[in-house]
């Protein structure tokens, strides 16, 4: 009796184990189905379009690198004519320093050449090597007045540092207090601009 329960039992188990195979391979059929299904459903690749979008992007890069090499272009010529402009301007500036040392120097010549001429002369008195400095003196005050040289300081001027060196204070009758009482050296401007500073003492 337990051998014939047995094998009533048998088919059953099996039939139990088909079915549980069977439900296995179901969602496995039924994804594959999905997938087909989305597959049949998915667009075909539009071949000209994208060769069309691929030309246009093409097109695109070659105008943007052509816009580029053109502003590199002006880029390298601008730098090229400001480097030009700047070594040509420190070419006229050096040529006009030149220039005016030049001027102002072919102006002071001719005193040069008296300085020269009173030393050479081997003979000449005391008063007459006065009155020769005398004259080279009145010659180069001329002169500097010519290239707009101009001498300042004198005692009795109000003092200015901006224009005045004061190396000391002094007690001076009929001078005023804080003006000039002594000229040790004098200044001398070039139009507004100071070539030098008039050397002074001040008064107490």
């Amino acid at each position: 009796m337990f051998n014939s329960r047995k094998k009533a039992e048998e088919p059953a188990a099996e039939e139990v184990k088909k079915t549980s195979e069977s439900a296995k391979e179901e969602p496995v059929k039924e994804e594959s189905s999905k997938a087909a299904e989305a597959e049949e459903k998915k667009e075909p690749v539009d071949v000209p379009a994208l060769q069309k979008a691929l030309e246009a992007a093409k097109t695109e890069a070659e105008k943007l690198k052509a816009d580029f090499d053109q502003l590199n272009d002006v880029k390298l010529r601008l730098a090229a004519e400001y480097d030009n402009f700047r070594k040509r301007s420190q070419r006229e500036k050096d040529a006009i320093y030149s220039d005016a040392t030049a001027s102002a120097i072919t102006a002071l010549l001719p005193v040069i050449d008296n300085v020269e001429r009173a030393l050479a002369a081997e003979n000449a008195s005391a008063e007459d090597m006065r009155k020769g400095v005398e004259m080279i003196n009145t010659q180069a005050v001329q002169t500097f007045e010519k290239l707009g040289v101009t001498s300042y300081g004198a005692v009795g001027d109000a003092f200015d540092p901006n224009i005045h060196h004061c190396v000391g204070t002094v007690d001076a009758e009929g001078v005023e207090s804080g003006a000039i009482a002594l000229v040790l050296q004098k200044g001398y401007k070039l139009g507004e601009k100071v070539i030098r500073p008039a050397m002074v003492q001040v008064a107490n």
